[in-house]
């Protein structure tokens, strides 16, 4: 653990002097227990027996986001493609395919594809990237007999070298494969550049008898995170019009058998009226983690908090070596006066409840969360966390456990760790 230098902690101290002077000094952001809805939460695990690191789902927030995003999309012609790398259970992957009636999916990595052959054969899979050819050779080899439409994704592909590579290991196994070709719609991080690239590749692929090309993949991220999204929404499709122009003139046939996917959970409501890709790519938008606090997903509402008992409650938060300054510290800010230590784990998360919770900046990195007077909490009481991001997190905490009717209802296991 890394404390801070008594220098450090003297600057620190110094600068919130300066601002409690001018009339700067932080707010007491206690405001007791928890709201209404964590207590009930938090009654709920206690009667279930829960007494360690857990991840939350709450069901009746999720099937209200599912119903958001059916709206949303019933008066278009777009589908819907789940992405699982955000919802990694498989009930919770299945309650949101059987919400929304749909049997696409958007896969990230070959263990994940193994699963959704498992529990999910039926499905219409594309990957979300273009996986090593090491992947993609090993998945052919396990699944060479199965019939499982699962079996046989489209396979994502971002340049002629990993066309080659794919190429060369269907030849090898004799196997035909389907290919989806990304496309750098401007967030660069991968896709062919333009759609000279994209013409090119094409050429490349009608000279191999075992590849057919399926469609398109552009993903749109950098749309939110740029000054001018509008304008950027229009480069976005014009950008994917060109590439969808150069597809269906090399393919020739119907386009409306093509997948032109699109988007994800930050962009698919700006892709409405979209009619240039016929489907959209939504996940973390069905439980909302924080960064996804956004314009366009208004509408939905968090739907996946951490639970973490408290094993140590201070009613004077104290910092190693320096404890004799602890209230000068509660003057400069009333926040920092109890300390509490959480069970840990806490996750890419922040603390949503009590209310007025913060890490300590002064007791080193994640360890201490400190909070003023007014925050009520005890030894083995729950503090809610909610997760940045969805992916990965729900990996952390073991089975899921699943909130309803003020109730843990059921615990639904998660998919095997992966990248």
């Amino acid at each position: 653990m890394r404390y801070f230098t008594r220098r450090n902690l003297l600057l620190a101290g110094g600068a919130l002097a300066v601002s409690a002077g001018v009339g700067l000094r932080p707010g007491d952001r206690g405001e007791g227990g928890h709201a209404p809805y964590f207590a009930r939460m938090s009654a709920a695990l206690k009667r279930a027996g829960v007494a360690q690191p857990t991840l939350v789902v709450d069901r009746q927030r999720l099937e209200q986001n599912i119903a958001t995003v059916c709206k949303a999309l019933a008066s278009t012609p777009l589908a819907l493609r789940v992405v699982t790398k955000s919802l990694q259970a498989p009930a919770l992957l299945e309650a949101v395919l059987a919400g929304c009636k749909t049997d696409r999916l958007m896969v990230f990595n070959g263990v994940m594809l193994d699963e959704v052959v498992r529990t999910q054969p039926g499905a219409d899979v594309l990957l979300g990237r273009p996986l090593p050819a090491i992947q993609i050779d090993e998945f052919l080899q396990r699944h060479a007999a199965n019939e499982a439409p699962a079996a046989h994704p489209q396979l994502l592909v971002d340049s002629p070298e990993r066309l080659n590579q794919y190429v060369a290991i269907a030849r090898a196994r004799a196997t035909p494969i389907r290919i989806n070709l990304e496309i750098d719609v401007g967030l660069h991080r991968g896709g062919l550049a333009d759609s000279d690239a994209v013409a090119a590749l094409l050429e490349l692929a009608k000279t191999e008898k075992l590849v057919e090309v399926t469609g398109l993949m552009g993903y749109d991220a950098q749309v939110q995170g740029v000054p001018f999204p509008n304008a950027e929404l229009v480069r976005v499709k014009e950008r994917y019009a060109k590439a969808r122009a150069v597809l269906i003139s090399k393919l020739g046939g119907d386009p409306s058998k093509l997948t032109l996917n699109t988007a994800g959970s930050p962009t698919y409501a700006m892709h409405l009226d979209d009619r240039i890709a016929n489907e959209v790519a939504i996940g973390s938008g069905f439980v909302k983690p924080m960064n996804f606090d956004l314009d366009t997903l208004s509408q939905h509402v968090p739907a996946a908090f951490i639970a973490e008992p408290v094993l140590k409650a201070l009613d004077q938060a104290l910092i190693p070596t320096i404890e004799s300054l602890a209230g000068t510290l509660d003057v400069l800010d009333p926040n920092s006066r109890r300390g509490f230590f959480a069970y840990g784990g806490y996750g890419d998360a922040e603390p949503v409840s009590p209310a007025g919770l913060e890490f300590s900046p002064l007791y080193g990195g994640r360890a201490m969360l400190t909070g003023s007077a007014k925050v009520d909490l005890k030894q083995d009481d729950f503090i809610f966390f909610r997760p940045r991001e969805s992916e990965g997190v729900f990996l952390q905490f073991g089975d899921l456990a699943v909130y309803d009717g003020g109730e843990i209802v059921a615990r639904w296991p998660t998919f095997p760790v992966a990248a």
